[in-house]
């Protein structure tokens, strides 16, 4: 089995102009960590998890970088029981639907920065149909001031996998045992360690760098015969 990565094309090369303005209503805090030193602010993505039930919802509107671990604890461990067993919940995680505006079109499937994958519901229903696994759209917040507006969907990624530490600085393989961050750069050669790759996805994005999406070979090869344009494919390879 081949993995790529997913990744969109650059904004010259276009020929869908589709815009939006937009934001998540909750999100952890990020953490300046005392073990590692580092100000950790992940860029996991749950558009499907609801915090309004929480007392402390209003308190998850605001973003801020917490100093107290212990405190950034506390909040985690209120989301968790909300959140996807698969979750990490590192600081700065993100909840709730892309909500604001949106104008001009969109391709069948538009990524941006590994953060957001929008896709058409009626690409999304495509693809379903094919037998892809465990594709889930979630409906957005997003708003179009214009006739003929596409109805637009989040893909919730699950986070699985990892590069494989022979891709990586010496000593950055694992996260950090305090704020659980990794502290690496995108490897100039990728690498994906086969052992920690799911066998029930056809898309997840990896643990230990999560704005990198992965797709399955089955995956890149509907992509193409269903003609959808406007995204990039990069192979991965995996020992």
């Amino acid at each position: 089995m081949r993995f790529y990565w997913l990744d969109c094309v650059p904004y010259e090369s276009v020929r869908y102009r589709g815009e939006y303005n937009a934001r998540r209503r909750w999100g952890l805090p990020g953490l300046h960590c005392p073990s590692c030193g580092g100000d950790c602010v992940d860029s996991e993505m749950f558009p499907s998890v609801d915090l309004s039930g929480l007392p402390e919802a209003k308190q998850l509107e605001r973003a801020w970088q917490e100093t107290d671990v212990e405190k950034f604890e506390r909040l985690r461990q209120l989301v968790k029981p909300l959140a996807p067993v698969w979750a990490r919940l590192a600081p700065g995680a993100r909840f709730g639907p892309l909500t604001g505006s949106a104008h001009g079109s969109f391709a069948q499937i538009y990524t941006l920065d590994g953060d957001t994958v929008l896709i058409r519901r009626e690409a999304l229903e495509q693809l379903q149909a094919e037998g892809l696994r465990e594709l889930k759209g979630v409906r957005t917040g997003l708003r179009f001031r214009q006739r003929n507006a596409p109805e637009l969907l989040e893909l919730e990624v699950e986070m699985h996998g990892l590069f494989h530490p022979d891709c990586l600085p010496p000593g950055k393989a694992n996260p950090c045992g305090t704020c659980g961050c990794y502290g690496f750069a995108l490897p100039k050669q990728p690498l994906l360690d086969r052992a920690s790759l799911p066998e029930h996805l056809d898309v997840f994005r990896l643990r230990n760098f999560t704005n990198v999406i992965v797709i399955t070979e089955r995956f890149a090869d509907t992509l193409r015969r269903l003609g959808f344009e406007e995204f990039s494919l990069r192979e991965l390879p995996v020992r």
